[in-house]
């Protein structure tokens, strides 16, 4: 087995011209500044990967992180290659890439025009909302989870601890919007809680309101967590609770009426007569 069976080299590297070599000389720099031990390590296991293959790739506009990790994937693939195994795709130089479709100022005018159009047509008939398809692509089961009991149980407490000062002026945000909504859906990565509710922010389908659920002893079991005494404990003296709440937006109950299970049950459950939402 030779280094030439290990090592696959993607791109033809043909000796570059003195004046491209002297263009790149400052790319070629900013990789070894990015990471000196990657391209040791890299020319010390693929000799054939040479400097004229570096600069090229400089030349092509290609960032220095970008380019050692495409090494480090020659390297991988010569392994996964003596193993039978399937291998990463080589590396394309952007003339070689299929092209991204950029959509002129024309392109994007039609399209208005055509949704016009459509919103005219009392024939055409949109039963669900086109984002939908875009958005279950874009969420995981436990942010699904989350979703539907939000739906079933209305709004959620949630708590902001922040450090008490004279009138509030100076206060600290210790910790923002701790909730049991993890665990009383049925999460199972709990501590991806904050994560997973700034996606579902992100796409519309949550709101983190300043208003507090009608019932405040609900905020007891939130209160009595871990989590909230270690923020207090951080917040120091006399630290300050703030009670806020975190529901669907209209666009998200539309989402989970159309897209989710929801076992015949409706938004009637825990209603609040007071505010017409969930508790």
């Amino acid at each position: 087995m030779t280094e030439r069976d290990l090592v696959r080299r993607p791109v033809a590297a043909a000796p570059l011209p003195a004046g491209s070599l002297l263009r790149a000389v400052p790319g070629l720099a900013r990789v070894a500044a990015t990471s000196a031990w990657q391209a040791t390590a890299w020319s010390m296991h693929a000799g054939r990967v040479s400097t004229n293959y570096v600069a090229q790739r400089v030349i092509d506009g290609q960032t220095p992180a970008a380019i050692l990790q495409d090494a480090a994937t020659d390297l991988r693939n010569g392994a996964l290659r003596l193993l039978g195994l399937p291998v990463q795709g080589p590396y394309l130089r952007p003339a070689e890439r299929a092209p991204r479709p950029v959509a002129s100022t024309s392109d994007l005018q039609r399209r208005g025009s055509e949704l016009i159009r459509r919103s005219n047509d009392v024939h055409v008939v949109e039963d669900t909302h086109p984002a939908f398809a875009r958005i279950l692509s874009e969420i995981t089961p436990d942010e699904a989870r989350i979703l539907r009991y939000l739906y079933l149980d209305g709004p959620q407490p949630a708590i902001d601890v922040r450090t008490n000062r004279p009138l509030g002026i100076g206060s600290v945000l210790v910790a923002g919007g701790l909730n049991m909504i993890a665990e009383h859906s049925g999460c199972v990565h709990l501590e991806r809680i904050h994560p997973y509710l700034t996606n579902l922010a992100r796409l519309g389908l949550i709101s983190f309101s300043k208003e507090q659920v009608s019932n405040p002893k609900r905020y007891q079991v939130v209160e009595a967590q871990p989590k909230v005494a270690a923020a207090l404990k951080r917040a120091g003296r006399m630290p300050r609770m703030v009670q806020r709440s975190i529901l669907l937006t209209t666009f998200g109950e539309e989402f989970c009426r159309t897209c989710l299970p929801l076992g015949g049950a409706t938004r009637t459950t825990r209603l609040d007569p007071a505010d017409g939402r969930g508790m």
